[in-house]
């Protein structure tokens, strides 16, 4: 049957920024699909925790400040230690910083830029490496965004690292194909979360953005709950180096 595809059942599963919002809601997808969850965050990931237990799931916490690639291997590590294996891995972690772009800070550049595309370019490597050792292939899913697409203001250093998510998931597609690796990403648009405060509470802002929304309201975190799971599913098997945008419209208008 069709929905045994996308069954998750004994899938292990990473997921950075694990702690709240699309990342927590994300978490909790792929387990209720099946999957245990490794957890990563600089925070306490207690609720995330609670839930996928309560899901049925086991859920392991590891705490890691992702502005370094040091973490990286020992969050690798620790995974296999305690579940044998990796099947999945989603770079959701990242931050954002806004200013003009002749004030911005070399600061704000390199925080960002660490954290949204160095960090998920090095997470990925080592995962892949990992996927080739079991010799099980795998999956890599990329958070990107609208600014992937478009330019933005205000969020220089979020503009260029999450364009260079997309393309970096082009790239590590056509190199890890061959090991039935699958790289391909999200580009959630105007969502409701902790990044985009600042946006509905400026009125005008929150207006302009609306009114281009075909579907008239801002994403939720649930609304990823689908297309990650797809990703991370044999339904995907043959889907490789795309990024799909789940932003109600916004790209289309």
């Amino acid at each position: 049957m069709i929905l045994e595809k996308f069954n998750l059942s004994g899938k292990v599963a990473i997921v950075t920024g694990a702690s709240k919002g699309l990342g927590q809601r994300m978490a909790l997808a792929l387990a209720d699909a099946g999957a245990d969850i490794v957890g990563v965050s600089s925070g306490s990931m207690s609720e995330t925790k609670e839930k996928v237990e309560g899901i049925g799931r086991r859920f392991l916490e590891l705490r890691a400040n992702l502005l370094s690639i040091e973490p990286i291997q020992e969050i690798i590590d620790k995974t296999v230690e305690n579940f044998g294996k990796i099947d999945i891995l989603i770079n959701n972690a990242g931050i954002i910083r806004r200013a003009d772009a002749i004030e911005f800070t070399e600061k704000d550049w390199d925080d960002v830029m660490n954290i949204n595309l160095k960090t998920l370019f090095f997470f990925s490597q080592a995962v892949a490496k990992q996927y080739i050792k079991q010799g099980t292939g795998g999956k890599i899913i990329n958070i990107a965004s609208m600014l992937s697409f478009q330019g933005g203001i205000r969020v220089p250093s979020y503009t260029a690292s999450k364009s260079g998510v997309m393309g970096i998931t082009r790239l590590l597609a056509n190199e890890w194909a061959k090991y039935n690796i699958n790289v391909n990403a999200i580009a959630p648009g105007y969502m409701v979360t902790d990044n985009t405060a600042p946006l509905r509470a400026d009125e005008e802002r929150n207006k302009a953005i609306l009114d281009r929304i075909p579907a008239g309201r801002w994403g939720l975190p649930e609304d990823l709950e689908g297309p990650v799971v797809f990703l991370a599913s044999d339904a995907s098997n043959y889907v490789n180096g795309y990024t799909i945008a789940v932003d109600g419209g916004w790209l289309a208008r």
